[in-house]
């Protein structure tokens, strides 16, 4: 993962934290890093896939397992394709409230 500094513009912070993915079909999608969710204590990680020009114009997210070495904080951390429909569920669920909240905590600071 690496910080990328994108364009006020888009909407995304200036230094938001971006993954590059590497797709089974050889490509790679820069992706901004929504948040890392737990979930049945396993970690998981929302990434938002963006276009050439650091947009989302779908809004698409994309969850993968997460895991990071404990004894090693510099190594990259482990993405893991998620297989499992109930699994999957279980994080989009997740996401979702995230998402509730996040909007909740956008209101109560717009009246403060």
């Amino acid at each position: 993962m690496s910080k990328n500094n994108q364009n006020a513009d888009n909407g995304y912070d200036a230094e938001e934290m971006t993954v590059e993915l590497d797709l089974d079909d050889g490509t790679s999608v820069t992706c901004a890093v929504v948040t890392i969710l737990t979930v049945s204590n396993r970690d998981y990680i929302a990434l938002l896939p963006l276009d050439e020009s650091g947009d989302n114009v779908d809004g698409e997210v994309w969850f993968y397992r997460y895991s990071e070495n404990p004894d090693d904080p510099n190594e990259e951390p482990e993405l893991e394709y998620i297989d499992d429909d109930d699994e999957y569920e279980a994080v989009a669920d997740a996401f979702d409230e995230y998402l509730d909240a996040s909007e909740f905590d956008e209101l109560v600071d717009e009246e403060d």
